[in-house]
């Protein structure tokens, strides 16, 4: 290098031309670029030289000559050119091609077309060589789909900003991957979403779980309230088409009925008893008077097997789903609803397919006549349990069957009581969440629910018998003994809540299989639930091959494959009972928090952590059980007022302060 020598070298990646000064020792130069400063440059930092005698003034005038010849078109006709003899090339020998000459900014603009360049050429030695044309094909086809996606995403980000001010916005497909980036990250926060990261940074938004959520809100994605267990989960919120399309197909065209043979009950009253929002009704209750002055109690249950068949795809989802979802926000049918509600239903005035139990109970309440039919019936009423409270209340005498149910349930209730049932009647609440209005309803423990309740559990264990006499594999479910505190220690806990709290510590879960157990909480010797096939997949299970044996077919199930079956379903029908119990507690918790100038009569049910003064408290006006941390003494049972003090529903959140009440004025008494 010699005073004079232009030279490129870089600062921080930034080319940089200058023009060598002096030398600094024994190969360092010191340069001046053109701004005028000076910088002292190793050999091995000068990425190209321009002999000549060259001033720093001169770098300005230098560039815009180098302009006029950077064409990168012109690099593609060279590459055409060379790319048959694969012939290396240097700067000085592009120039000679491109421009006919060989002078310095000629030169130079070789260099930096070469340099730059990322489809034709590659460095090789001290020249370029060619790519060969498939790979330059190949990096074109990459160069194209970069440009594109970055097209893809400033129009993407238009929308958005779009969306973000308050307008509307026809969001692409495409945009449907980006949101789903950022719902990972709201879902499975511990785990790195480099994409969604990224994609909050380029807003200037923290890239946390929380951002993202609130933006998907501000999108109008997701709603401020979206049930984030319920997306955790593996539960469908949505049928797959064929699912729908076979749903439509049997809705016009029903396929024919397996059991065309059925026991027309349509002469007999029936009743069915719901709760007035209840769609699914998949349950019946008749009484026949028989000549000899007994009674038969008829149990109807919902036939959805008239419709769908062992593996067929209704079947399939059903499978998957476990069970019906019943949320706040609304119910998320195991079937789809049109047939849930629709012909699978007991519909009032229409006649409906049933599997029909019939019943007589001997003088203490047990089953001592019972069968089993394919039915057809007709619902004569639809009532909610109000009505029929009133109708039992009221002792309606042209609905004498009511009453004739009520002392049936009764019995039975006895009976079971005699059989070692344990009785646990803890407060319970429904809530419902309609155009973001929260209502909390505590249900009563009325003699229509009590009603209802006992001929299901007869209707199990009528199964049950029926299944063993017969040799039959069912989901048959047992609890195991719980071992119960002494009866001089639960004596000593408060009546109602706290001592039902108590016992309810001490049962054991309940469990599922194909071989008959006892029930130490029904106090029953033998099990099964049938009166649910619409909503409950082991219910249907156990209607499959109790229909097929009242036909004289094979079971579709061996006991082995029954169990399969039944771990699986049992498995994922846990997961919807925890989002059920999650999602009712969040807007609870979202009730709480709505009303935080209200205050709450709670008693103390039992202690979580008694040396930290944490207790489970029960808010007596809701059904809400939850935890609250005492500052004095307190003991199970007491009663107190309390408010909230802070809420955060998303975050499973809830403090309470105690509202204590005011001392009585102080009377000051003038004695004369």
């Amino acid at each position: 290098m010699e005073k004079g020598t232009l030279v490129e070298f870089r600062v921080q990646g930034e080319r940089r031309l200058a023009v060598a000064d002096r030398p600094e020792g024994k190969k360092n130069w010191w340069v001046v670029d053109e701004r005028g400063q000076s910088h002292t440059l190793r050999p091995q930092r000068v990425e190209y030289t321009v002999p000549g005698d060259y001033t720093p003034k001169d770098i300005a005038g230098f560039r815009e000559q180098v302009e006029h010849y950077l064409d990168p078109d012109s690099l593609e006709v060279a590459w055409e050119l060379l790319v048959e003899d694969a012939a290396s090339v240097t700067p000085p020998e592009l120039a000679q091609l491109l421009f006919s000459e060989q002078q310095p900014p000629m030169c130079y603009a070789a260099h930096l077309l070469l340099t730059e360049d990322r489809i034709y050429f590659k460095r090789k030695a001290d020249g370029y060589e060619p790519r060969p044309a498939a790979q330059v094909s190949e990096i074109r086809h990459q160069l194209e789909v970069e440009t594109q996606k970055q097209r893809d995403r400033e129009a993407f980000m238009t929308r958005l900003q779009v969306a973000l001010a308050g307008e509307s916005v026809a969001w692409e497909e495409s945009d449907r991957l980006r949101f789903e980036d950022l719902e990972k990250l709201v879902l499975d926060p511990e785990r790195t979403h480099r994409h969604a990261q990224e994609f909050l940074a380029s807003l200037d938004r923290p890239q946390t779980p929380d951002a993202a959520f609130a933006l998907l809100v501000a999108l109008g994605c997701w709603s401020p309230h979206e049930n984030l267990f319920l997306r955790r989960s593996a539960y469908p919120s949505s049928y797959p088409q064929k699912v729908i399309d076979l749903a439509h197909q049997y809705l016009t065209a029903p396929p024919p009925d397996p059991d065309p043979d059925r026991l027309d009950l349509t002469a007999l009253k029936v009743y069915t008893i719901d709760d007035e929002s209840t769609e699914e009704i998949d349950d019946g209750l008749s009484v026949e008077y028989l000549d000899d002055g007994r009674t038969r109690l008829w149990i109807h249950i919902a036939d959805p097997t008239r419709l769908i068949a062992v593996g067929d795809e209704l079947d399939l989802e059903a499978r998957r789903r476990s069970t019906s979802l019943y949320l706040p926000t609304g119910t998320i049918s195991m079937f789809p609803r049109d047939l849930a509600a629709g012909p699978m239903s007991l519909v009032q005035g229409q006649v409906c397919p049933a599997l029909s139990f019939s019943v007589s109970l001997d003088a203490d309440g047990a089953p001592a006549e019972y069968s089993i039919h394919a039915a057809r019936i007709k619902p004569t009423y639809r009532l909610t349990y109000d009505d029929v409270d009133e109708m039992l209340e009221l002792g309606v005498l042209a609905e004498p069957e009511l009453a004739t149910l009520a002392a049936a349930a009764t019995q039975r209730r006895a009976w079971r009581d005699s059989q070692g049932s344990i009785d646990i009647r803890m407060p319970e609440a429904s809530i419902k969440v309609k155009d973001d209005e929260i209502a909390i309803e505590l249900l009563d423990d009325s003699q229509a629910r009590r009603l209802v309740a006992e001929m299901m559990i007869l209707t199990g264990e009528v199964a049950g018998r029926f299944a063993r006499d017969h040799g039959l594999p069912l989901p048959f479910r047992g609890q195991p003994q719980p071992e119960l505190p002494p009866e001089e220690e639960l004596l000593v806990l408060p009546a109602g809540p706290v001592r039902f709290c108590a016992l309810r510590r001490c049962m054991p879960r309940s469990e599922m299989g194909t071989v008959p157990a006892r029930h130490a909480g029904l106090g029953l010797e033998l099990y099964t639930q049938v009166t649910s096939p619409i909503r409950r997949y082991t219910d249907l299970l156990a209607h499959f091959q109790l229909k097929a044996h009242l036909r004289g077919d094979e079971l579709p199930f061996a006991a082995e494959q029954l169990q399969e079956i039944i771990y699986s379903v049992s498995t994922s029908a846990y997961e919807a009972t925890l989002v059920e119990r999650q999602t009712n507690r969040y807007w609870g918790l979202e009730y709480l928090s709505r009303h935080r100038d209200r205050t709450w009569q709670a008693v103390v049910l039992r202690w979580l952590r008694p040396d930290d003064g944490l207790a489970l408290v029960l808010l007596e006006d809701l059904g809400l059980e939850l935890p609250h941390r005492f500052n004095r003494a307190v003991s199970l049972g007491d009663r107190l007022d309390l408010q909230v003090s802070s809420a955060d529903p998303r975050q499973d959140i809830i403090r309470f302060r105690e509202v204590l009440a005011s001392p009585p004025p102080t009377v000051e008494v003038i004695a004369n």
